[in-house]
């Protein structure tokens, strides 16, 4: 039997990597969509073990509506926006929309699955942070605070659902080639990352992939994949 895991943000760089590395790892897939249902239609099509689910995962009864009779065993949290300004000039949108979908999504998302995996003392979490949790970053309070948000939300609830066999880890990603970073000047960034390159989304997919289905005796942790950029 197929073990099954759900990418929120599939279609996404990084959420695409992932749904990939997962299916190649024989998982069948969920690929959650928000707005991009074409995009989601058409990767699923490449991939035989999968299918598409889409809801707004700052809506709470949206997710627990779409989400109601799905049990996984792995969870990838990846869903995520950025909206940046100085702190001076952000409005309350641009702060409530990302904490809305990066910490309030991942509990309605986290809330919904992990009932199936504590019925069956099994599972694994693996919530994509970033470095801006981590070291914080000039003209994302609002993104910063969701994904320090993330990182600790791992570390409590890693302690809270190890008893049930549930492993809980995050990836802290540094500058990697998605949307995010396409308007970028990525040239001059790469001066300040040791590795003096920009990382790719397959390798976050691994990281991924490996704390999800390989790191069995780790839980609690945050990666950081950011080429030594934040250390």
């Amino acid at each position: 039997m197929l073990k099954k895991v759900l990418v929120t943000g599939a279609t996404g760089a990084i959420g695409e990597a992932c749904v990939r590395y997962f299916h190649d790892a024989g998982y069948f897939v969920y690929i959650h969509y928000r707005s991009k249902k074409e995009k989601a239609q058409a990767l699923q099509s490449e991939l035989e073990n999968s299918e598409i689910i889409g809801f707004d995962i700052a809506d709470k009864e949206a997710v627990y509506s779409a989400l109601e009779g799905i049990e996984v065993d792995v969870l990838v949290n990846n869903a995520g926006i950025t909206k940046d300004n100085l702190f001076f000039w952000m409005s309350d949108e641009e702060w409530s929309s990302v904490i809305d979908t990066s910490v309030n999504g991942t509990y309605y998302v986290t809330k919904a699955v992990i009932k199936g995996m504590i019925s069956k003392k099994s599972g694994a979490i693996v919530n994509v942070a970033s470095i801006s949790g981590l070291v914080g970053n000039s003209g994302q309070t609002n993104y910063s605070a969701a994904k320090g948000a993330m990182i600790a939300f791992t570390k409590a609830l890693s302690a809270e659902v190890a008893r049930y066999k549930i492993r809980v880890n995050a990836v802290a990603p540094g500058l990697i080639e998605s949307e995010m970073t396409a308007e970028m000047d990525l040239k001059s960034m790469k001066k300040g990352i040791p590795l003096r390159r920009i990382g790719k989304p397959q390798e976050v997919a691994e990281c991924v992939l490996f704390l999800a289905d390989k790191a069995s005796y780790v839980t609690g942790e945050t990666l950081n994949i950011s080429g030594g950029l934040a250390r």
